[in-house]
């Protein structure tokens, strides 16, 4: 399928009613013990993040980084681009310029279809505002050195790929986790990461079909 074409069922099916929580917390990290925080959805910070779409060598795939030891949040984490919004901007506003920050791509290259379901994350007190947008334009990312380590291209499929969703046991702040996660291009991305390309998973799926 051309990038144009799944761009136009995308578009529809993401003014529909979308599948939200249900596939996002398919996702979730969870451990058996309960643990609080202090962070509220009330008093969250506003962000967005990008899942940007493109042709390469006639196979869709979208963009992935790998923040640097240096960043504030998430540090070595897997992400899509994105950050947090300032001021009054639109939050595509802030998608868009988030990934030109951040893996340079041109904002004006940028066209956004639609949404997926916010998702707020206690640990960090954010509630992240995923986009899907296309570039239609050839484009060489450019990372960011002081926040992107390096910039992770999927093909569509990888993700579709049911084979590609494993879990695994760990420990993360003296708690015993278990951690949902998508193997994509050879790198484990979990977390909010996977929580929303969890629900994206679903809707690509469900344009694909229709």
């Amino acid at each position: 399928m051309k990038l144009s074409k799944l761009a136009q069922k995308l578009q529809i099916r993401l003014i529909n009613n979308l599948p939200g929580k249900d596939e996002q917390w398919r996702m979730r990290v969870t451990s058996d013990k309960s643990y609080n925080f202090d962070n509220t959805e009330e008093d969250a910070i506003q962000s967005a993040v990008l899942i940007l779409l493109y042709e390469e060598n006639g196979v869709i795939c979208f963009t992935l980084t790998e923040r640097t030891q240096t960043v504030e949040h998430h540090r070595g984490q897997i992400s899509l681009p994105g950050g947090a919004r300032e001021a009054d901007e639109k939050l595509s506003s802030t998608a868009i310029r988030e990934t030109q920050e951040e893996i340079g791509i041109y904002a004006d290259d940028v066209d956004i279809i639609g949404a997926l379901s916010p998702l707020f994350v206690p640990v960090t007190g954010f509630i992240i505002n995923p986009f899907v947008g296309i570039i239609n334009a050839n484009f060489e990312p450019q990372p960011a050195p002081e926040e992107v380590e390096t910039v992770i291209s999927v093909h569509v499929n990888e993700l579709l790929n049911d084979d590609n969703e494993l879990q695994e046991k760990r420990n993360l702040r003296g708690y015993d986790m278990n951690i949902p996660y998508f193997l994509l291009s050879g790198h484990k991305v979990w977390g909010a990461t996977a929580m929303i390309l969890s629900e994206f998973k679903t809707v690509l799926k469900e344009a694909m079909d229709a």
